[in-house]
């Protein structure tokens, strides 16, 4: 039986597959060749996980892979009607991301309790200026998204004392459902949105849920740009109807240097780095080569999307 063939979507560093060496025919691939090279590829790693290229190139002609995996959260730049209704198993990197995630809301929470970029900025000015911070410990948080991310981040906002309330597609035992977002926004201090990026939840913050909120409450968005109207929320900034935020993800991303989001008072704007620390590639890589390995084998692998729904449902998530 001849080997099969490993398609990757090329980005720089390229994904360490040593461990695979000798059992698969391994083949590179960029935006301008992928469409040419899909149909010869069993297996496709798409390494670069920015590109919208899978989206672009699947609906040609001839076969697919049977396995697509991502190594990202996130499935919104594959996902295209000709994909969701093939046979091709979908995966994504469930495991990598979720406690970095975590760690980074929680310091972006406590920075903004106690006025770090303040200090920062008085600091550089050489002013001593006196201020009171904020109590952590005692508010209360509502997290949009109730994936393994999102119950991260309440885990450990919890730990800082916080009161968290999750919400989810559906409700169920310890996660709120839809119909109690709003009454949730209403009382939180803390609004953290951790959800996917699907038809139901692009806007989902917009004008009217910032509205709801507290003028003493923070917006924080580590989910996907797009579920923001950006323009709601600098809207909601400059008038003072929410205290402050923090993005890092966009709807359009880099951020060009004129992009006015770097200019809005009271928001913190960081490179979606939320979930990279140092090694992340290494483990993304580790984690491909174990899942080969499962699928190889003809065994059942974890973190299999249902690309109907757009994400990893809950009950394959240990944690739930």
């Amino acid at each position: 039986m001849s080997e099969p063939t490993l398609l990757v979507l090329a980005a720089d560093p390229p994904p360490r597959l040593g461990r695979l060496a000798g059992r698969v025919r391994v083949q590179y691939a960029d935006e301008r060749t992928l469409a040419e090279r899909l149909p010869y590829a069993d297996a496709l790693l798409v390494w670069d996980f920015t590109s919208d290229a899978v989206r672009a190139a699947w609906p040609g002609g001839g076969p697919r892979p049977r396995w697509v995996h991502t190594p990202s959260a996130g499935v919104d730049r594959l996902l295209c009607p000709e994909l969701i209704a093939s046979e091709t198993v979908v995966t994504n990197a469930r495991g990598v991301f979720e406690e970095p995630i975590a760690e980074y809301v929680a310091g972006l929470v406590l920075a903004m309790a106690k006025d770090l970029p303040g200090t920062l900025e008085l600091q550089r000015q050489r002013r001593w200026r006196h201020r009171e911070g904020l109590r952590v410990a005692g508010t209360r948080a509502a997290v949009v998204g109730a994936g393994p991310i999102g119950r991260a981040v309440a885990h450990t906002l919890e730990a800082l004392g916080v009161t968290v309330a999750v919400v989810g597609r559906t409700e169920r035992s310890g996660i709120h459902g839809e119909k109690d977002l709003d009454p949730l926004l209403a009382r939180a201090d803390w609004v953290v949105c951790a959800a996917p990026l699907t038809d139901d939840t692009r806007g989902m913050f917009d004008a009217r849920r910032f509205a709801l909120m507290q003028p003493s409450a923070r917006f924080i968005n580590v989910g996907r740009g797009p579920l923001v109207v950006e323009h709601d929320l600098v809207s909601a900034l400059n008038r003072r109807v929410i205290a402050g935020a923090a993005l890092d993800v966009f709807s359009s991303e880099p951020l060009t240097p004129d992009s006015p989001l770097w200019d809005v008072p009271g928001l913190i704007v960081s490179p979606h780095m939320s979930g990279d620390t140092v090694g992340w590639r290494d483990r993304l890589g580790e984690q491909f080569v174990e899942l080969y390995e499962l699928w190889e084998a003809g065994k059942p692998f974890p973190n299999v999307v249902d690309k109907k729904r757009g994400y990893v449902p809950s009950h394959d998530c240990s944690a739930d």
